[in-house]
């Protein structure tokens, strides 16, 4: 497995543009099954996940493309609804393909989907919503087949604002017969996204952003070319990133709306954040204060996705801060490796108490999920000495090569490659 080695202590300087967002193209890429022809998505990253997506999309038939951050994909070869069982198994965001295959081909079949262990992750509220558009389930073992004559538009009340349910359920809506009506739906940007692409190919939906969304369905729906927009959560990791070190950087293709909760929490920690449209520029030259008392919970407050760097810049912090998690019960499990670098950090029914110290200091730790490894990639950043990130996998997931991004900001990080069993050198 590959590793990230750290020279730590180098504040981040410089400009970037921030990427395509995972979790905007993940979805838009599964809708795009809805329509027969030629997709063209942009600013697609090179992520490990888009990489298997693409890839089950190629075992249902279609003809995939990535070149750059450009897919182009080609539905109208796509006669397969079995996607298989060890695809599945490396990425939770596969069952974004339920609601399009139910929707155009009748049926699909799909094993329990994987992703990080960031704690239980049920998708029974996909299978509710679909189930109340008419589909009906048969469950052998840890394969799941889904089939529907016909899907019919309904009022679907979520119990919880579930993304994945809110997204699978707009996409299967979009082709049934009749209006949908979604009560307490997700309200997060990448929501907004597919709302946006769904409607460029045809669709009738409003409402994504905020808790209602009415689907109209329509008999079909044509190709486009579309944008993603760009990740928000890897441009928090960025300006987190800079205020640990003490740094001055300025974010391009920015959508600072879509971070005004870490902006409002990066202000009361000392740093100073300035918006110039979409441009983002953060800087910091002293310690950061202490932020009493944060808490995850869906958009538009707190991602949860920000919690462990932002544990980072506490970690460094003068005084005591409290982090609450209320979205996933096993998303602390980086706590551990902070604790390695010095960090004073203990964990109390779903909260972190985070008693801040002067500095952190490298050390050898291993990524156990996909923002846990961003997470230490900052410490050691941040830290005094070299650190060792390992499962760099799990960071590849979210990430375009996070070094070389780094990098340019004057990190002094490079990737480690383990030695061939044979002893040579890698080419």
């Amino acid at each position: 497995m590959d590793k990230l080695v750290i020279e730590g202590g180098q504040p981040l300087s410089g400009t970037i543009a921030i990427q395509g967002a995972k979790n905007a193209a993940l979805p838009i890429l599964a809708a795009s099954v809805l329509a027969c022809g030629t997709v063209t998505i942009e600013s697609v990253p090179q992520l490990l996940d888009i990489e298997v997506m693409l890839q089950i999309l190629r075992e249902l038939g279609c003809r995939a493309e990535h070149e750059g951050e450009t897919v182009t994909l080609n539905t109208a070869t796509a006669y397969h609804v079995h996607i298989p069982e060890k695809l599945m198994s490396q990425m939770r965001s596969s069952i974004f393909l339920m609601g399009p295959l139910l929707a155009r081909f009748g049926e699909v079949h799909i094993y329990q989907p994987g992703g990080c262990a960031i704690g239980e992750r049920k998708f029974d509220l996909h299978l509710e919503g679909l189930r109340a558009l008419g589909a009906e389930f048969e469950e052998n073992g840890d394969r799941i087949s889904c089939r529907a004559d016909k899907l019919i538009g309904a009022d679907i009340h979520l119990s919880f604002p579930s993304v994945g349910a809110t997204e699978n359920i707009m996409m299967a809506a979009a082709l049934a017969e009749g209006r949908t009506t979604i009560v307490g739906a997700a309200r997060e940007p990448e929501i907004q996204d597919l709302q946006s692409f769904l409607n460029a190919m045809g669709a009738r939906i409003m409402g994504a952003g905020t808790d209602t969304i009415t689907i109209d369905g329509v008999e079909s729906l044509s190709p486009c070319s579309y944008r993603v927009i760009p990740d928000r959560i890897v441009a928090g990791t960025l300006l987190v990133a800079a205020a640990a070190t003490k740094g001055k950087v300025t974010l391009t293709n920015t959508r600072p709306a879509h971070l005004s909760s870490l902006v409002h929490v990066l202000r009361r920690a000392g740093t100073n954040v300035a918006i110039d449209g979409d441009v983002m520029t953060v800087s910091a030259s002293s310690r950061p204060k202490a932020v009493e008392r944060i808490v995850t919970s869906p958009y538009p407050a707190f991602p949860t996705d920000l919690q462990s760097p932002v544990m980072v810049l506490l970690a460094l912090a003068d005084g005591v801060s409290i982090m609450k998690e209320t979205i996933f019960e096993g998303r602390f499990k980086h706590v551990g490796e902070l604790s390695r670098m010095g960090a004073d950090i203990r964990v109390d029914l779903g909260a972190a108490i985070i008693r801040g110290v002067p500095r952190l200091y490298g050390a050898t730790v291993e990524a156990t999920d996909l923002r846990a490894g961003a997470a230490l990639v900052i410490a050691g950043l941040a830290a005094q000495g070299r650190t060792i990130v390992e499962q760099v996998h799990h960071i590849d997931r979210g990430y375009d090569s996070i070094e070389s991004m780094l990098s340019r900001l004057g990190a002094r990080i490079a990737r480690s490659a383990p030695v061939p069993d044979n002893g040579a050198v890698p080419g």
